[in-house]
């Protein structure tokens, strides 16, 4: 007798396909048991509105959510930079595996480079994060860029450059990497110039907690340094959401010296959309051993960058 398959709920989209189907086949080799994909329309892929007006993070995540809390499905894979920060009560994070290049990319036209656009180019981004970093990078060379608020699947954004409408867009690394379209890109911009998403780049494994057992074969998949970097870069966001409502960007990567890896450094960033504020700091401490000392990393960089002024920045969140 063959045994039950696995559930798997994804969100629809070419990009979320193309995870999960990668989940998918990790699992299958892990359980021994079939997996099927099981697709999930959620808000954010029906919604027409911008991502900033509906609310950002979850609106790709809650009728998955649902799906596992009704028993549609057995688990689910999400991109962890749209999980809300709070945990949910009911769901367990099983696994994050081993993260993709967390970078954010350039698409441009003519195989340009950012340093080489015009002044005044277009470039197309629906993150705020992003517009206030790429118009700081701008302001600090004395150059404008305009930027131009887009959705829409990683195929429908290139295309607004490939049709001429912007000069560029910003992608995220991870995505284009995942479904073999890198060869679009025109730049990969440096961490230094722009921060990524809290984990931009990582995947999220999540399954009902009551189901212990899926849970625990899951577990195998998870990638400890991975999860390390981005508990703290989320402990960072959640804390600094509490206090600003500005866009933020973090980064937490491990310093190697050799082979042997020694210490992790959590880089921050929350700015102004136009560029005109930000507030960045770094800091770095030995590797997370624990859930609670990755949370504590991203606690205390918060703690500085909001005594540095990060509350201020985009209005204080009302009480």
């Amino acid at each position: 007798m063959t045994e039950k398959a696995l559930r798997l709920g994804t969100r629809r989209s070419k990009l979320a396909m193309a995870q999960s189907g990668h989940v998918a086949d990790a699992v299958r080799q892990l359980t021994g048991r079939p997996v099927e994909l099981v697709e999930i329309t959620t808000y954010g892929d029906t919604s027409r509105e911008h991502l900033a007006q509906i609310g950002g993070t979850g609106v790709f995540v809650v009728a998955l959510r649902d799906a596992l809390l009704r028993g549609e499905v057995d688990f689910a894979v999400h991109s962890l930079k749209d999980l809300p920060t709070a945990e949910h009560p009911d769901l367990v994070l099983a696994a994050i595996p081993v993260r993709e290049d967390p970078r954010d990319v350039l698409v441009a036209r003519d195989g340009l480079t950012f340093d080489q656009l015009p002044d005044g180019a277009r470039i197309g981004t629906g993150s705020p994060r992003r517009m206030a970093q790429l118009n700081a990078y701008a302001r600090s060379h004395g150059r404008t860029i305009e930027c131009v608020p887009i959705r829409g699947n990683i195929d429908t954004r290139v295309g607004y450059v490939t049709k001429g409408e912007l000069d560029a867009v910003v992608l995220a690394a991870a995505g284009l990497n995942r479904i073999g379209r890198s060869d679009v890109v025109t730049e990969f911009l440096s961490v230094d110039t722009v921060l990524p998403a809290p984990g931009q780049g990582a995947l999220a494994i999540e399954c009902a907690a009551a189901n212990a057992d899926l849970a625990a074969a899951l577990a195998e998949l998870d990638d400890p340094f991975t999860r390390a970097a981005v508990t703290a870069e989320r402990s960072l966001l959640a804390a600094l959401e509490a206090g600003c409502s500005a866009p933020v960007g973090a980064l937490a990567d491990l310093l190697a010296d050799g082979q042997i890896v020694h210490e992790m450094r959590l880089r921050g960033v929350v700015g102004t959309t136009d560029g005109s504020s930000l507030v960045q700091l770094s800091t770095t401490g030995p590797v997370p051993t624990s859930h609670d000392e990755a949370m504590a990393l991203g606690r205390e960089l918060a703690d500085e960058m909001l005594a540095k002024g990060a509350a201020g920045l985009m209005g204080e969140r009302a009480l």
